[in-house]
């Protein structure tokens, strides 16, 4: 928790006030001249002040996101990574930024939200944006603990500041935590709206539906799991479910584009814009696509991509034949490209060899007169690349978001939970209580497997493996993975580290071979006897310990009470804290 943080997290009501681009999904006033005592004098003041928490102090937690979340838990491959190979220590840059980002959300949402207290606006309007400012906090809080275990709680900045213990915080059992967050997100419940966001702002069922995860995920933190705990998951999860006026969206590939960032799947996102503030975007394409993906000479993500395990469980192969190779689950197109797929909502702008609009994997890959910037060679070390938070060139983010990119930058939503999330959550924590023929959890698992397989006859029983395969394959991509693991482990240690060690995780070597040879051909040859997946890298030394990752050195250092021998407090927070 970085001292500077925490100070420059005091000065969030100010800071704020200069987001006037980065807030763009929704109207705001220009500000001229501002001060924390005339600034919150109106409805749209009080939103237009709320708004940066939405996208500004995530933005450094972006790799992090992918790395922790997807790296770790075998979803993608990123060559010599240390998250890879389990060997991430305190010094490392993605794991730095994306705590001090964490913390950095803390800091303002709470700051905000003490400021918004004397606001001059109705009370409706206070009471929602005092409670968006609460979701963001427990969210916040929620990466923290599951990725970092015991942490302290910071619950008023201007608390903090005052008495100057910011260096020597305590941490905080992890379990309470847990009944922080769910503190948090009680009161935030309270104050905001139950009507339906249409503006991708976080509404009443929204935090409820966040707070359905958090009561899963603490159902194991003893070490044993709590009935009760996954009771109240699952009758939040199902409140949000029957009440929410939400809906899946019929088609999964819809929920990734720009125009829909707002819709009924995504409950919370972060909601970037492309502005003169730097912060305030979506910098992931960057990352993640092949290069030459758009115009800005921005990408070099080509390299990493969705790992030889991810495709195994989508029941694909790079050396199946590109032909013949059947999709049963929709969702693996959405996740990963494979040679012989193509695409109509990247390069739309672009003529494939059919005459089509739109991008082809292996032509953008191998042809020159189709794409200027084509390498002639296949990037995708596992024989496929991302799909999931590409917006696709310029052309695409303008008929899909209404305004150009920029270099690093994309009003692409980013979504951390989705609708099918709460669904997934209603079914497994029925399951774990051993309701295996609940109708609820029948109907939440076969609408959210069925959308993207429906091919398959509707379960009429659920196991837990069936629910965790389907976290895998509906989130793949989506930063969410390893808590999961993370989560699972808390009460069965054992299954996770025998699940990560036994996992694919390596590179497949001479698929570019096969694949350019097909696309020269033009499909008339596929010869995939020389692929091979690295049978040599040797498996990750993944321990009990695993499952927490280090605080970052310079924290440590500047407080003693974070290392990992410190021993944790214990804290009733129902009779420490109120909001």
């Amino acid at each position: 928790m970085k001292i500077k943080n925490i100070k420059y997290a005091a000065a969030a009501t100010l800071i704020c006030f200069s987001m006037t681009s980065c807030d763009n999904f929704l109207d705001k006033p220009v500000v001229d001249s501002y001060n924390t005592d005339n600034y919150y004098n109106s409805d749209d003041a009080c939103i237009s002040g709320v708004n940066y928490l939405y996208n500004s102090p995530w933005y450094d937690f972006q790799r992090g996101f992918i790395k922790v979340g997807e790296v770790f838990s075998g979803n993608m491959y990123w060559g010599s990574s240390p998250y890879m190979n389990f060997s991430v220590n305190g010094t490392d840059a993605d794991l730095i930024n994306m705590s001090y980002s964490l913390w950095s959300v803390i800091g303002h949402a709470s700051t905000v939200y003490e400021s918004l207290g004397n606001a001059k606006a109705s009370a409706s309007i206070k009471a929602q944006c005092m409670g968006e400012c609460l979701a963001w906090k427990a969210m916040a809080y929620f990466y923290l603990v599951r990725t970092f275990g015991d942490v302290p709680i910071i619950h008023s900045n201007s608390e903090t500041l005052a008495k100057g213990d910011y260096n020597t915080a305590l941490k905080v059992q992890k379990s309470d935590v847990y009944d922080y967050i769910i503190l948090t997100l009680e009161k935030a419940m309270e104050l905001l709206p139950k009507t339906k966001s249409t503006s991708g702002r976080i509404d009443y069922y929204c935090a409820e539906g966040l707070l359905a995860k958090v009561y899963l995920t603490k159902a194991g933190v003893s070490g044993q799991l709590n009935n009760d705990d996954l009771l109240k998951a699952a009758t939040y999860a199902k409140d949000v479910v029957d009440n929410s006026g939400r809906e899946l969206m019929p088609n999964y590939e819809d929920i990734f584009r720009g125009s829909n960032n707002n819709s009924d799947e995504s409950l919370f996102a972060w909601r970037w814009t492309v502005g003169a503030h730097w912060t305030c975007q979506n910098s992931l394409q960057s990352d993640l696509a092949i290069e030459g993906f758009d115009e800005n000479g921005d990408v070099w993500g080509g390299w990493g991509g969705p790992s030889y395990d991810l495709m195994l469980a989508f029941g694909v192969d790079p050396k199946d034949n590109p032909s013949k190779r059947t999709d049963k689950d929709a969702r693996r197109k959405a996740t990963i490209m494979m040679a012989g797929d193509t695409y109509s909502y990247f390069w739309r702008d672009h003529a494939m060899a059919d005459g089509k609009k739109g991008l082809n994997y292996l032509q953008f890959i191998y042809d020159k007169e189709y794409n200027k910037a084509a390498t002639g060679k296949l990037q995708g070390p596992c024989g496929g690349n991302n799909v999931k938070h590409l917006y696709g060139d310029d052309a695409d983010h303008i008929a899909e978001m209404g305004m150009s990119s920029a270099r690093m930058a994309s009003a692409l939503a980013t979504h951390i939970l989705r609708l099918s999330d709460v669904y997934l959550v209603l079914a497994e924590a029925k399951v774990l209580m051993g309701k295996t023929t609940d109708a609820d959890a029948l109907a939440a698992f076969n609408a959210v497997h069925q959308r993207s397989v429906p091919s398959d006859v509707e379960k009429t029983s659920l196991t837990f493996d069936d629910i965790w395969k389907e976290r895998r394959l509906e989130f793949a991509g989506e930063g969410d993975r390893w808590y999961d693991f993370v989560r699972r482990a808390y009460y069965d240690a054992d299954a996770c580290i025998a699940e990560l060690k036994a996992q694919k995780r390596n590179a497949v070597w001479n698929v570019d071979g096969a694949y350019k040879t097909y696309f020269e051909s033009g499909g008339a040859t596929w010869d995939p006897k020389d692929i091979e997946y690295d049978a040599d890298t040797p498996i990750p030394n993944v321990t009990k310990a695993s499952f927490i990752l280090p605080y970052p050195t310079e924290d440590v250092t500047l407080n003693p009470n974070l290392s990992s021998s410190a021993e944790p407090i214990h804290v009733d927070v129902r009779s420490t804290y109120s909001y």
